[in-house]
């Protein structure tokens, strides 16, 4: 998670640009909203019924951004470092790590498919001497937590130089499956090959570990990278006969990935659960009247061809996780807007509505400054409380759950989670 997305791009008046902060929350609108406390049992019928909602945090893995804290340390470190962050959860009183296992086409389990991760031992394919993944689960159920496995699907590898790569990786015994763009390399989403093989290196988690979900990020197609081509020509020249564009050639594309993956995960095993964490956006109102009250710089259902609306009403997913990394009142993509307008996306549809949180931009000084009050998360779960289908919240990232520079995450702990939870379920 999450380069672009979790620099808060947005657009402004002269195109995608940084967010600054240009109001908060007026008087208005918090006299319209009725917080109710979270993680306080309700009562019905003179009873207490407890409340269950997801509280989670994402522990990234790729370029060793949360965890491991470095390639190359010992299995003994590796594993003390990973049960610190289960720890820091139960601590928390959270109850879903939403660890990253596949960053970049490679695999935090021996893996049949695809070789060890570099960022493991700082060479790809190399044996680490343990098991993470199946570390990860284990002890994360021995800590009452779920453990969902994150996976990104088509990226592989955050350079352009195949060499670079494991003699043995897909990517080297297929060349023709890779596109360079952006300064990274990527699986091609258009050739079938490839979708039927990212989805069985990453069902293969499914097949060996007792993990409580697949959950993707936001990364598709690519986030557009100005003046590069995505050159698909050739593929979309193959096999995009019948669509008008090669857009909704592209959006079809991710559709199949998404059916088919869901499809799979359930003949398999029912209970794990599908779960996708998309940009905050999906499409503004300018462009689409079913879009949200925003001017996002990126809209998903555009710019990665990723039809996350879609998903939920045609129920191919469990839980949708937005990435609603802005603060309430910012004018371009406002929290406060956001959060209602998913709300109503997944109404009466099954699917369950977590909020993925911006912890990562708490204190930042390069940040608006309503990020400097330690208090605007714990305010981001009071609005969001008034909101019937918000069943959690998930904070990116886990260092920063740990570190928790000016004590934000402290304050959500306090104001919201007095006890333990189950997640929904």
């Amino acid at each position: 998670m999450r380069q672009l997305a979790r620099r808060g791009f947005v657009a402004g008046a002269a195109g995608v640009v940084a967010g600054v902060v240009t109001t908060v929350t007026t008087a208005g609108e918090a006299a319209a909203v009725t917080p109710r406390r979270t993680g306080v049992p309700a009562r019905r019928g003179g009873h207490h019924v407890e409340r269950r909602e997801l509280r989670g945090m994402w522990v990234a893995t790729v370029a060793n951004l949360d965890w491991p804290s470095a390639p190359g340390m010992s299995p003994a470190v590796q594993r003390a470092e990973l049960i610190a962050y289960l720890d820091e959860a139960v601590a928390r009183r959270l109850n879903t790590v939403v660890l990253q296992v596949r960053p970049t086409a490679d695999a935090f389990w021996p893996s049949p498919h695809e070789p060890w991760s570099q960022y493991l031992t700082g060479v790809q394919g190399k044996d680490p001497g343990w098991d993470p993944l199946g570390t990860a689960v284990g002890e994360a159920h021995r800590r009452g937590l779920e453990l969902h496995a994150w996976f990104n699907p088509y990226r592989v590898a955050n350079h352009t130089d195949p060499s670079r790569l494991a003699a043995t990786h897909p990517a080297r015994l297929h060349p023709d499956w890779v596109l360079p763009y952006g300064g990274k390399l990527y699986y091609n989403p258009g050739i079938p090959e490839v979708r039927r093989f990212v989805q069985d290196a990453m069902l293969d988690a499914v097949r060996r570990y007792d993990i409580d979900a697949v959950h993707w990020d936001d990364y598709f197609y690519p986030y557009p990278v100005a003046g590069q081509v995505f050159d698909d020509d050739a593929t979309y020249a193959k096999y995009g006969a019948g669509f008008p564009d090669k857009a909704a050639w592209r959006r079809d594309n991710t559709d199949k990935l998404v059916r088919e993956t869901a499809e799979r995960i359930k003949e398999i095993k029912k209970n794990v659960q599908f779960g996708i964490s998309p940009f905050g956006v999906w499409r503004n109102a300018a462009t689409d009247p079913l879009g949200s009250d925003t001017k996002a710089g990126v809209q998903t259902y555009d710019d990665l061809y990723a039809d996350t609306r879609g998903w939920i009403r045609k129920g191919w997913i469990d839980y949708i996780c937005p990435q609603v990394y802005w603060n309430i009142g910012f004018a371009a993509a406002d929290y406060a807007k956001l959060v209602p307008w998913w709300s109503e996306v997944v109404r009466g549809t099954g699917v369950d509505l977590f909020v993925g949180e911006a912890l990562y931009k708490a204190g930042d000084p390069a940040q608006p400054a309503a990020w400097q009050d330690p208090a605007e998360l714990s305010r981001h779960i009071d609005f969001a409380a008034a909101y019937d289908q918000v069943r959690g919240h998930v904070y990116f990232a886990g260092r920063d759950v740990v570190t928790d520079r000016i004590g934000a995450m402290d304050r959500v702990v306090r104001d919201h989670y007095r006890s333990r939870v189950r997640p929904p379920r």
